[in-house]
């Protein structure tokens, strides 16, 4: 069985300028939003995870990546999405969460995650081994020989694990892989300048390179043609406050070197919160595969706080409210952890980026027992409601509202804030659908 990912660079050598969304989430509402929007579509959805938040050790989500596997084929099997338009991604696969250990040790722990992926059935793998680990110099750069050294022994460990599948089923689709060492900060950049450069041809070019002597090395030859994409910065990127918007002008010397390289791909990691015409010029100029996360859960809650005005609104008796807005703050503040580091400035300043910042720290906390307590009172509460003045739908959600009246949206709070997430799909869908028409 082909792997549908490998039809991107089949078009493009068409001439069809097409991509893909990668949308990198574990949050529940946010996924069932992204499978009912793709529903539309008779294409596949790429769904991924991060080695932070799925790993043999549980990550941050408490998930390996077969639980991952499960939690999100239970959605689809929900709300009727066939699971085998489902493509499963494995995202900043390799020490990178063991990057305090000495590299033997690391790098033990990277083979057995990505060995797992495989056998789970995860079919897009990026493999990122740009990080130093402990027993690297530190002050000495990661050379490109050390990263694809460590990225080739990675790719080998899943095709050790692909063969595995293939004794069980031999018609098992094998997964292709994505390389490159110009990974922006998952989550986005912590300083508000944070010196963007785009990837120089030169360094480009080395990974392609010194990958391809590496797989030589390692006897994977052949592997090369399952490598579809390389991760470069094309120039954008976004802080707490700020969006560095693509600009295809300083990326043009960069994706002109695509048309040496006619089988891969660029990929481009934080590309949230461009604008749909900024995504559709990065698919155009060869950043075909698209990462988006943060903006994804940020639309979320925008949702949730504009159904908490909401209720403010028509709920009277304090008591009875869910008060959703309040619930985050209090979490947030007693279990710092997952933002303190990352939100600067003043108690102001952090407050703000608490709720605001567009890293969507508070994504982290979603999961956490008393947010999911006060997200199903606040939909209770609303649902409850007799009626929503449609003026104040429009108050406060007002593209939900023009849903609303032409009879495409219901007034339910799961589907209310559900359409906020679909609503940044669209974008994407804009970006890399060909003859794409807006719900």
């Amino acid at each position: 069985m082909k792997n549908p990912l490998l039809a991107i660079t089949e078009h493009r050598r068409e001439g069809i300028l097409t991509g893909i969304a990668s949308y990198c989430t574990a949050n529940e509402l946010v996924i069932e939003a992204l499978l009912e929007q793709s529903k539309r579509f008779d294409e596949h959805i790429l769904i991924e995870g991060t080695a932070n938040q799925i790993n043999q050790f549980g990550g941050y989500t408490g998930m390996t990546p077969k639980d991952f596997r499960d939690y999100v084929f239970a959605i689809a099997d929900r709300i009727n999405f066939d699971r085998e338009k489902i493509i499963l991604g494995a995202d900043h696969f390799g020490p990178l969460v063991w990057a305090n250990l000495d590299e033997s040790e690391a790098m033990t722990n990277a083979k057995e995650l990505v060995k797992l992926a495989v056998k789970a059935g995860f079919k897009k793998i990026h493999i990122d081994t740009s990080m130093k680990l402990a027993s690297d110099s530190p002050d000495e750069k990661l050379s490109d020989e050390v990263i694809a050294e460590r990225g080739a022994v990675l790719i080998s460990e899943c095709e050790k694990a692909y063969q595995e599948l293939l004794k069980s089923n031999p018609d098992e689709m094998r997964p292709v892989y994505i390389i490159g060492s110009e990974v922006p900060i998952p989550g986005g950049t912590q300083e508000e300048d944070s010196g963007l450069q785009v990837t120089r041809v030169t360094d480009f070019e080395n990974t392609i390179n010194t990958y391809k002597r590496k797989f030589s090395e390692h006897k994977i030859s052949e592997r090369l043609q399952d490598v579809i994409a390389v991760v470069v910065q094309p120039g954008v990127e976004f802080g707490d406050k700020d969006i560095h918007e693509y600009n295809r002008a300083a990326a043009s010397e960069l994706c002109a070197s695509l048309k040496n390289y006619p089988d891969v791909v660029f990929e481009g990691h934080s590309t949230d919160y461009q604008s749909p015409e900024k995504l559709r010029q990065m698919v155009e100029d060869g950043v075909a595969i698209l990462k988006v996360g943060p903006a994804l859960t940020f639309a979320l809650r925008e949702g949730l706080f504009a159904l908490s005005m909401i209720e403010k609104e028509l709920i009277h008796d304090e008591s009875q409210r869910a008060n959703f807005i309040e619930v985050l703050e209090r979490v947030m503040l007693e279990s710092p952890e997952n933002w303190q580091k990352h939100y600067h400035g003043s108690d102001e300043d952090k407050r703000l980026a608490r709720k605001y910042s567009y890293s969507d720290r508070c994504r982290y906390y979603m999961t956490r027992p008393e947010i999911k307590a006060a997200i199903n009172k606040l939909f209770a509460n609303i649902d409850s409601l007799n009626e929503i003045p449609a003026g104040m739908l429009r108050q406060y959600m007002p593209l939900q509202y023009l849903r609303i009246r032409g009879g495409m949206l219901k007034v339910k709070a799961a589907e209310l804030v559900k359409d906020c997430v679909r609503e940044c799909a669209e974008d994407y869908n804009y970006a890399v659908k060909v003859n794409y028409l807006r719900r």
